[in-house]
């Protein structure tokens, strides 16, 4: 194997052939400035507010939006409508006091969260229907019709 050339994806993917004998190498990876970032410049740092996850869907009149938003209450969910936008915020707040080093798993998410949804037709924002159930926010918008025409009778002085 020793003097085999090198295929192009292996030059160009930096791929060495170890059993040749050839010495592996790693690439450097360097910011704008020319520096080479520590691990903890690869880490994003925390998101102040978490993401909600969506299931959207259509009917042929409506889009329908859920999303879970168990252990949240009322007065702390916030859901605007715009004729083809939507966002949810609210907060879940934690109502326990636990010290970090007493948990086994801590995978469930305490604090602001917020999501805004781009809808795929313009809806009827005065005829949208929020309901909750079992911890489940269904967001029902019915779509407005572009098609569908109206006759205006004009009045006479």
């Amino acid at each position: 194997m020793f003097g085999q050339k090198k295929s192009f994806f292996d030059k160009i993917t930096s791929i060495v052939n170890q059993e040749a004998g050839e010495d592996v190498r790693e690439l450097e990876v360097k910011d704008k400035g020319g520096n080479t970032p520590d691990s903890s410049g690869w880490i994003e740092e925390e998101a102040s507010e978490g993401q909600l996850t969506i299931d959207m869907y259509q009917g042929p009149d409506e889009i329908v939006i859920q999303t879970m938003v168990a252990g949240v209450r009322p007065e702390d969910l916030n859901v605007s409508i715009g004729r083809d936008m939507v966002t949810i915020k609210g907060k879940r707040e934690s109502q326990r006091n636990v010290n970090d080093e007493d948990f086994f798993y801590k995978e469930l998410y305490w604090g602001s969260f917020s999501r805004t949804i781009l809808l795929p037709h313009e809806v009827d924002v005065d005829a949208a229907d929020a309901s909750e159930k079992n911890g489940l926010l269904t967001l029902k918008l019915p779509k407005i019709d572009k098609a569908r025409q109206t006759k205006v009778k004009i009045k006479s002085h």
